[in-house]
């Protein structure tokens, strides 16, 4: 197979990509780029059906993410010496669901196929709840999914409107609940704060439908206003305010107190767990350096310090794919000052901390500093941010990295 960029550009993962992998985690994340309607925050690599016309479709979407997977287990194949199974899989969107339970373990399947799954995998996919049902629970189960995360964003009806979400405002709750009963033991929800016109009763709300739901996990982010979205342009033509940093920082605060009251600790700045095992370990793979193939059109992979992407559009990565050429449309090496910095900018997120032993003497003098400031504290050897210095994250970082 050819090994080509769509900018015609020459692609190819250096030798060194492949030291080690093995020994790193390594995930596989599948992008279905399908979307029922376009939610007005949202810049994420999705199409609507009429967007799509007739230029791509799930059936040629599928066709193309299996050439894609095979051929990537083929490379690593012929570079690694072996094909690493996957530690994690993560399906992501888009709206998975839209596959239905038999679309999605189709997908499972490819993965099987060409990478297999490491004993114990995680499996996790993402769904919108109003494309759930007890019986498509059943199916995702069946098929050897591990994990279900729902996108809640609110319990309040007026606040899904100003974000454009279709679903009702009960039905997360509900989806969570079929999750559970048909036997999945981890199940997470997701929430927006901060979102324009949403009160502190509101949250409020949504925090206590949550913890009724009975979920493990939870994800919650602040409300970013991202340009060229529906919402970027309301914004500009002032009909709708800019979310307000205070408010939000207020937000957060309430979301963590009553998250950890109830028992759910946070792990990373925005994720919130009952313990170790209900953490999402696929993403854990990306903040601990590891390795992930992204399959799917805009999807991004990493494979030892090697960063890559995909063509966003559908129908130009599946003809990428039916012509024999890896679907690329861009990639970067890492050197040894980036990749020093984004283990500094991911670990400072994490509750383990960032390790004292990844600095260097300067840096170390800047991090003493911020201790002295009450942003972070020492553990084990390692600097951990305080309460309000994870109000503050990407500030931290610009302390120490400076």
């Amino acid at each position: 197979m050819n090994i080509l960029a769509a900018t015609s550009v020459p692609f190819a993962l250096p030798d060194a990509a492949f030291d080690g992998v093995g020994s790193r985690p390594f995930g596989i994340y599948v992008h279905v780029p399908f979307c029922a309607t376009r939610c007005g925050y949202c810049d994420f690599n999705t199409y609507t059906a009429g967007e799509l016309g007739t230029s791509a479709s799930p059936q040629s979407w599928r066709e193309a993410m299996r050439r894609e997977l095979d051929a990537a287990a083929s490379l690593f194949a012929d570079r690694a010496g072996f094909v690493p199974s996957a530690d994690t899989v993560f399906v992501g969107g888009g709206t998975p669901s839209l596959l239905g339970g038999d679309g999605l373990a189709d997908v499972l399947d490819a993965v099987r196929g060409s990478f297999g799954l490491s004993d114990g995998a995680e499996v996790t996919t993402e769904s919108n709840p109003e494309s759930t049902s007890p019986e498509f629970f059943d199916a995702l189960l069946s098929a050897g999914f591990t994990r279900v995360s729902l996108g809640m964003q609110s319990a309040a009806a007026h606040v899904l409107r100003v974000l454009d979400r279709t679903h009702t405002p009960g039905r997360a709750v509900a989806a969570a609940r079929e999750a559970k009963a048909a036997g999945f033991g981890h199940v997470n929800l997701d929430l927006i704060y901060g979102t324009p016109g949403e009160r502190p009763e509101d949250l409020d709300s949504s925090l206590a439908a949550v913890l009724d739901s009975g979920v493990d996990h939870v994800s919650a982010y602040a409300l970013i206003v991202e340009d060229g979205t529906a919402m970027a342009r309301k914004v500009r033509r002032g009909e709708l305010p800019a979310p307000d940093d205070d408010v939000l920082a207020a937000r957060y605060e309430r979301i963590d107190s009553v998250l950890s009251g109830a028992g759910l600790s946070w792990y990373e700045v925005s994720n919130w767990a009952t313990d170790s095992a209900a953490e999402c370990k696929h993403n854990v793979g990306y903040w601990d350096g590891g390795d992930w193939w992204g399959a799917g059109p805009g999807a991004h992979s990493h494979v030892g310090g090697t960063r890559f992407w995909n063509v966003k559009h559908p129908a130009r990565y599946a003809e990428q794919l039916a012509s024999g050429e890896f679907p690329v449309a861009g990639s970067e090496l890492l050197t040894s000052e980036d990749r020093h910095l984004e283990e500094l900018m991911l670990k400072i997120r994490l509750r383990s901390g960032l390790p004292k032993g990844v600095l260097d003497d300067a840096e170390r003098r800047a991090a003493d500093q911020v201790v002295a400031d009450g942003l972070m504290v020492v553990e084990d050897e390692n600097f951990v941010l305080t309460d309000r210095g994870r109000l503050l994250a990407d500030a931290v970082v610009r302390s120490i990295a400076s």
